[in-house]
């Protein structure tokens, strides 16, 4: 998410690609639809995108169910805090990544993912082999607002992922306290929540402000891939131990192969920044 790549039928389609939405543009005001769903391949990694050249989701075509990109490695960085989810909701499916991801490491866990677009539901069954829905998996198109703000969900969630942005990319679609207000409700009360941020835009302001007012504690790790930055929300205040994260860490590299002790470093080196312990609030 928020990477710069060419999608060869965005560039080769001047009516789907983004010159063309530059053009529609400056000729009426932006209009509520859905952009193109767009496919780019290099090296042996499939990318997907909205018509543009930001990439929504990758996944290597040799390891379907690996974490390509690590903005999304980084949002499994709950896992140093809590070993054993029984329900993780994905809001904003992308390629599936982080569904499937969980969805394979956790066969304990109920895994739900939301996403708005029919389409690119329908592009992750097809392109980046997303399981069909079992009795533990369930993918449905909805609006994530909707979603959150259903009270069958309320204190229901262990995890949630959000990564929730569309063909512009300039921030979170869904990003004022009201809507991390719905997300904290519908998290069980040692339930956190992961976002992927944008560092280089205002609204990466907006979403932390939002967040810190929510949540008790807002921690950041450091960004990657020239923007991305996951922060990782906690609905009950935490004390961070470094040498037990570190512990965890080693643990999660053996099962799962990601790079957790890259999470707790982050975490140490930004404790001291108004990202991270400052957030802190008393209610």
């Amino acid at each position: 998410m928020l990477i710069k790549r060419k999608s060869i039928e965005a560039e080769a389609n001047y009516r789907s690609g983004p010159r063309a939405a530059a053009t529609t543009a400056q000729k009426s005001p932006r209009k509520a639809k859905f952009a193109p769903i767009t496919l780019s391949e290099l090296d042996g990694v499939r990318y997907l995108h909205f018509g543009t050249e930001w990439v929504q989701g990758a996944m290597r075509l040799r390891k379907p169910d690996w974490l390509e990109l690590e903005y999304a490695q980084q949002m499994m960085a709950w896992m140093l805090f809590v070993t054993e989810p029984k329900y993780i909701v994905q809001l904003g499916l992308g390629t599936g990544a982080l569904t499937k991801f969980c969805y394979r490491q956790f066969p304990q866990a109920r895994i739900n993912a939301v996403d708005l677009n029919p389409a690119v539901i329908t592009i992750c069954e097809s392109m980046f082999k997303l399981p069909a829905n079992d009795e533990r998996l369930n993918v449905v198109e909805m609006d994530a607002l909707d979603f959150v703000n259903d009270p069958a969900n309320e204190g229901q969630i262990d995890i949630m992922q959000v990564d929730l942005y569309d063909a512009t990319a300039k921030g979170p679609v869904l990003d004022t306290a009201e809507f991390y207000e719905a997300c904290a409700a519908c998290l069980t009360p040692n339930g956190l929540l992961t976002v992927n941020l944008f560092g280089d835009h205002p609204s990466y302001a907006k979403n932390l402000k939002a967040l810190r007012f929510v949540f008790d504690n807002v921690l950041c790790l450091p960004e990657v891939h020239d923007g991305n930055v996951v922060a990782i929300a906690f609905k009950s205040a935490i004390k961070l131990d470094f040498p037990v994260l570190y512990e965890r860490a080693a643990i999660i590299k053996e099962i799962s192969k990601l790079p957790a002790k890259s999470w707790v470093d982050g975490l140490k080196e930004t404790a001291k920044s108004t990202c991270t312990l400052s957030t802190l609030r008393t209610k």
